[in-house]
């Protein structure tokens, strides 16, 4: 017997709201906010296609403390540095820019209660920075 992802669970500490987080995912991520929940719960869910884990935002009383020890890491679908301007003006913040010269790295942001995730290179950037290096 195995056990499958069923969740991914990110902590709303006062003053952040488990469903106005639910929406930056949502912008995020593309996925809707479950119809089911409203604002003021206590557990909101981002409705995923079938297959994948859902993403649900639980609030919690205490404030976070440290790094995250499990965090996202998200591929775009555009240019990485277009992706994080738009995350950014959604209400993320960079926490560290790993991002290096040669186009590879990543940069690490915030969502708006403090949870870190990853923005990576798109599948298009990596295959122009492979081609660049090894040609």
């Amino acid at each position: 017997m195995t056990s499958i992802v069923r969740h991914i669970t990110f902590d709303c500490a006062p003053p952040h709201e488990p469903y106005a987080i639910a929406e930056f995912w949502s912008q995020v991520l593309g996925h809707p906010v479950d119809p089911i929940d409203s604002p003021g719960d206590d557990e909101v869910a981002l409705e995923v296609p079938d297959g994948l884990p859902t993403l649900l935002f639980v609030r919690v009383p205490e404030a976070k403390t440290l790094k995250n020890r499990v965090h996202l890491d998200l591929q775009p679908d555009r240019p990485r540095d277009e992706e994080v301007e738009r995350l950014t003006a959604l209400g993320a913040t960079i926490a560290d820019d790993r991002r290096k010269p040669n186009g590879r790295g990543w940069a690490v942001l915030a969502d708006p209660a403090g949870n870190e995730f990853c923005i990576e290179v798109s599948t298009a950037e990596r295959e122009a920075i492979t081609a660049k290096e090894s040609g």
